[in-house]
């Protein structure tokens, strides 16, 4: 492993749904830098909240965006 590989993998992303119509807010999912979630390590519950946004694109949310969260899980896209 290279050092490189090792700091993506101690940075954390996730992948953001904004509400079209409610301003502030949005469904995050933990995902790679690319956006990939994995939908195994996920509950029931956030599973069906991610596959509902994926579903509603252009009606209830915007396409989503890939945030990068800092070591206090604050994230910035």
């Amino acid at each position: 492993m290279t050092d490189e590989t090792s700091m993506h993998d101690a940075v954390a992303f996730e992948l953001r749904f904004q509400s079209l119509y409610q301003l502030g807010r949005a469904l995050a999912f933990p995902c790679d830098r690319e956006g990939h979630v994995d939908l195994n390590r996920f509950s029931e519950r956030v599973r069906n909240n991610y596959l509902y946004a994926r579903a509603m694109l252009g009606r209830e949310y915007a396409w989503p965006r890939v945030a990068l969260c800092d070591s206090e899980s604050r994230c910035r896209s």
